[in-house]
C-alpha cells in the first residue's frame, strides 16, 4: 500500500498540471459515472493530501476524495514534469544527495526531465516513468479506469482505489478530522502534541499505534518497522509505558523520514551510508532498509536474525536483540 509520502507526491502532480483549468471528468469503467458528472467541466483549485488520502477541490466546492488502498494507482500522461531530483534516465527512482554524497554516475543517479514533455508516469507505492506517449491525443484508457481527469495537455487515470467519491467540504473535513497528525499538514507543534498524547494514553503496542491512522497519518508497514528499529524500540511495548522523550523522538524521526520521502520518492531509511552501500541501496530495494522484509537475515547492527510475525493483520519485522 502506498505510504503517506507517495500521496503527497501525487497531490503535487495534480497541483502542478491540473489546477486552474477546466477538467473533463469521466468514468471509462462506468462505476463512477454519477460522481464524474458532478465534477465534469469544473476547475481544480486545490490538490492536497492528509495521510493516505488525497483531495482534489473543484471550483464549485465539491471535492474528489481518493484512497488508493492496496491496489490503487494513478497513471499520468501528457506534457508532465517529473520531479527533477528523483528520476534516472531508465525511468527508475533515484535518491538525492545524502549528507553530501555525490550520486552522479550511479545507475539510479538523479536525472532531470527538464521542461514538460509528452510522457507517461505511474504513481502508487512505487513511481515508474514509462515510454513517451505516441499517437493521437488523448490516449485511450487502458484497463479498468475508475475515473479519468483530462485537460488539453495532461491526463490522469485512476485504477483500483479503495475509495473514490465526491464529498462536500463538510464531508471531506469530517474525514480529515478522523485522521491523526500528518507532518506535512498543519502546525508542527500542535501535530507533535497530538501524536504524543495519542500514543501515551493507549495501552496498545506501539507497533499497532503507528499503523493506526487515527493516531498518526501516513505510516505504513515499511515506515513502521524502520521507525521502531531506528529508535531501538521494542515494538510490543504499550504506548502508555513509553517515556515521553521516546515518543517525541519517534515523531521527530517520522517528520524527518516523511520529508525525505516526499522530496525524493524513496523510502530510504538508512542514514550515513558509504558510497558503496548507497550504490547497493539504489540498485535494490532490499538494501534500503534496516529490518523491513529481512526475515531471517542477520541484523545489520548485531547480526541476530531478523524476526517477523503477524500483528494487526500485517507483517511486523524487528531485531530481537537491538529492540529487546
Amino acid at each position: 500500500m502506498p505510504e503517506g509520502h507517495s500521496i503527497h507526491r501525487i497531490a503535487r502532480q495534480f497541483a502542478r498540471h491540473f489546477e486552474n483549468a477546466p477538467v473533463a471528468v469521466s468514468s471509462p469503467q462506468g462505476r463512477f459515472a454519477a460522481g464524474a458528472a458532478q465534477l465534469d467541466g469544473h476547475e481544480i483549485v486545490d490538490a492536497f493530501a492528509v495521510g493516505k488520502q488525497m483531495f482534489l477541490q473543484f471550483d464549485h466546492q465539491l471535492l474528489l476524495r481518493v484512497h488508493l488502498g492496496l491496489y490503487g494507482a494513478w497513471d499520468f500522461a501528457g506534457d508532465i514534469t517529473v520531479d527533477a531530483t528523483t528520476f534516472s534516465a531508465n525511468g527508475r527512482m533515484g535518491q538525492t544527495n545524502q549528507r553530501g554524497t555525490d550520486l552522479a554516475g550511479y545507475e539510479d543517479s538523479p536525472w532531470s526531465m527538464g521542461a514538460p514533455r509528452r510522457a507517461r508516469l505511474r504513481m502508487s507505492e512505487q513511481e515508474k516513468l514509462e515510454a513517451p506517449v505516441d499517437g493521437d491525443w488523448p490516449p485511450e484508457p487502458v484497463g479498468q479506469v475508475r475515473v479519468r481527469l483530462l485537460t488539453p495537455t495532461a491526463v490522469a487515470d485512476l485504477r483500483g482505489p479503495t475509495v473514490c467519491e465526491v464529498d462536500t467540504p463538510e464531508q471531506a473535513q469530517a474525514q480529515i478530522d478522523k485522521l491523526g497528525p500528518d507532518p506535512q499538514v498543519g502546525d508542527p507543534v500542535a501535530n507533535e502534541e497530538r501524536f504524543v498524547a495519542g500514543v501515551r494514553k493507549r495501552n496498545v503496542a506501539i507497533a499497532l499505534l503507528l499503523m493506526d491512522q487515527a493516531v498518526v497519518s501516513g505510516i505504513g508497514n515499511v515506515y513502521r518497522a524502520e521507525l521502531l528499529f531506528r529508535a531501538r524500540q521494542n515494538p510490543f511495548t504499550p504506548g502508555r509505558e513509553l517515556p515521553e522523550e521516546v515518543v517525541r523522538a519517534l515523531w521527530h524521526d517520522w517528520v524527518h523520514l516523511m520529508s525525505i520521502g516526499v522530496e525524493t520518492g524513496q523510502m530510504l531509511t538508512m542514514d550515513d551510508l558509504s558510497p558503496e552501500d548507497l550504490a547497493r541501496a539504489m540498485a535494490s530495494r532490499d538494501d534500503r532498509h534496516w529490518v523491513y522484509h529481512r526475515t531471517g537475515l542477520p541484523c545489520r547492527v548485531c547480526g541476530t536474525p531478523i524476526a517477523m510475525q503477524e500483528l494487526g493483520g500485517r507483517k511486523l519485522y524487528w531485531c530481537p536483540v537491538d529492540q529487546a
